[in-house]
């Protein structure tokens, strides 16, 4: 497989995080800000890499990324590692919550600008009877951070179900949302929304 460029990365994570929406060179090139030309070549080199699968619809070819392929699988977690790796701040204030294969997702505007943010959106996703701990580390931050906590605590089955029902909320989240920890596990829960 011949490396990545920023723009395929951006690309791909944009297929794999927006599967509600069909997207084809127009569209990509919009969110990239480059070219229709520039975006059919990319696409068409990630199809040729087997990365992502085209579908034609009506006149124009939509593409997803190939989840059912255990190397694109993996390089949509590392991805979205590298992402997350833009919010090393967040990482920390957060690592406590990361145990036993839960998965930590930061959304909203504490993103975009902490300044301006009114809260610090998180979302918790973990197996079922498991957020005592959750809680306590929760209360703890609060005291220290200057600026509300506002946490969602989901078990991934009950996430999944928001999901399929395509509950606007959660699909806004897992729009925008920097996967903080587990990656690897945030990609195989979504692989099978993700495909065409």
């Amino acid at each position: 497989m011949a490396y990545q460029t920023e723009n395929e990365k951006k690309a791909l994570l944009i297929l794999f995080k927006d599967f509600t929406s069909y997207h084809n060179a127009n569209t990509i090139s919009k969110q990239l800000g480059i070219s229709r030309i520039g975006s059919m070549k990319l696409l068409k080199k990630l199809k040729a890499e087997n990365l992502v699968i085209a579908t034609v619809i009506g006149k124009s070819t939509v593409y997803k990324p190939n989840m059912q392929d255990s190397y694109v699988l993996d390089l949509i977690t590392f991805i979205l590692a590298e992402e997350a790796n833009e919010f090393k701040r967040w990482k920390e204030e957060f690592k406590e919550l990361f145990v036993d294969g839960r998965i930590i997702l930061l959304y909203g505007s504490t993103i975009r600008d902490y300044t301006k943010a009114r809260d610090i959106d998180i979302m918790i996703l973990r197996k079922a009877g498991d957020s005592g701990q959750i809680h306590k580390v929760i209360s703890e931050k609060q005291q220290l951070l200057p600026k509300k906590i506002h946490a969602i605590d989901l078990t991934s089955q009950e996430f999944m179900k928001n999901v399929q029902n395509k509950q606007v909320a959660v699909i806004d989240i897992v729009k925008n949302a920097i996967i903080l920890y587990g990656q690897n596990k945030y990609a195989e829960l979504l692989k099978n929304v993700s495909s065409l």
